[in-house]
């Protein structure tokens, strides 16, 4: 099998994973308070992801040490954001509107390192805007609080995004991303012990969660994702990232029997075909197809 395949199958195995963590989370959160679950699926993702990369881990410096701690610091408050707002919304709801920090991020690159906005942008936001309407809005035109905490999150993640696009020249990659979940869930771990009572999962459930939040969703779906970064193209890599949020509702609606409205997979396929757009050059993508056709003909001939 090629390798470009591999990678993309490989990067498609981590969006999945990453994609079930709404379900795992909705169904920890029944036994688990807020701040001691993330603690828990991000000191165990830490200490899995550490035992694989101990030397990196060992040799890090202070420059990526301190870098992990702010990248730390913005994943922690993405992941209260987006774990409180799972608690009183939809997975399926959930997973697309946190799908929403791949338009988040041009947005904050527009506002504060003064990137002229491109068309294709502008008619990202408005899909966007519609589509969260659509998706979110109620009868009496209000959006229920934890969409509105998932969509908190998003924007935090895109901020966590765009500071990761910022620090990892200066270190080493590996290790500041395994670095970063530790800080992640020392602050988890300190807010679960002024706030709760932090305890281990005491039921099947609750700890199939935990082992598949920390496991699949955190170590193994970073591993697989620090393994591809090097052979798939970057197009190719947020074109596979960008089917979260359809997966998400994928795996509500088997495991958890959740449906949209009529009104709401509307919003949601607006909402992804934002998210679709904002990543792919579609006039090069096909540019590249035509060209790729016409190579292929002349072979043949």
């Amino acid at each position: 099998m090629r390798t470009e395949v591999k990678a993309d199958l490989m990067m498609l195995g981590a969006t999945m994973l990453w994609a079930s963590s709404y379900l795992f989370t909705k169904v920890g959160l029944q036994s688990l308070e807020t701040f001691n679950l993330i603690a828990l699926r991000l000191l165990i993702a830490f200490l899995l992801s550490a035992l694989v990369f101990h030397k990196r881990v060992r040799s890090a410096g202070w420059s990526t040490v301190s870098s992990a701690f702010v990248l730390g610091s913005i994943l922690f408050l993405s992941f209260v954001f987006i774990t409180f707002g799972v608690r009183s919304t939809s997975a399926s709801n959930a997973g697309f509107l946190v799908g929403l920090s791949v338009i988040f991020v041009p947005i904050l690159s527009i506002l504060f390192l003064r990137k002229k906005p491109e068309a294709r942008l502008l008619l990202c936001i408005g899909l966007a805007i519609v589509g969260i309407g659509l998706l979110t809005l109620t009868s009496s035109l209000t959006i229920n609080q934890g969409d509105v905490y998932c969509m908190l999150g998003s924007l935090l993640f895109a901020v966590h995004m765009l500071v990761t696009g910022s620090v990892v020249k200066q270190g080493d990659a590996i290790a500041l991303g395994v670095l970063q979940l530790g800080f992640a869930g020392l602050w988890a771990l300190s807010f679960s012990f002024l706030m709760e009572t932090p305890k281990l999962p005491d039921t099947f459930d609750a700890w199939t969660s935990i082992l598949g939040l920390s496991v699949l969703c955190s170590a193994v779906a970073f591993v697989l994702q620090a393994t591809v970064q090097k052979y798939a193209s970057p197009t190719r890599t947020a074109l596979i990232f960008g089917m979260e949020p359809l997966f998400a509702a994928i795996f509500a609606f088997v495991f958890a029997g959740e449906t949209l409205t009529s009104r709401g997979y509307v919003g949601a396929a607006l909402l992804l075909l934002s998210v679709f757009l904002a990543q792919t050059d579609v006039k090069k993508l096909l540019d590249g197809k035509r060209l790729a056709v016409k190579k292929h003909r002349t072979v043949s001939k």
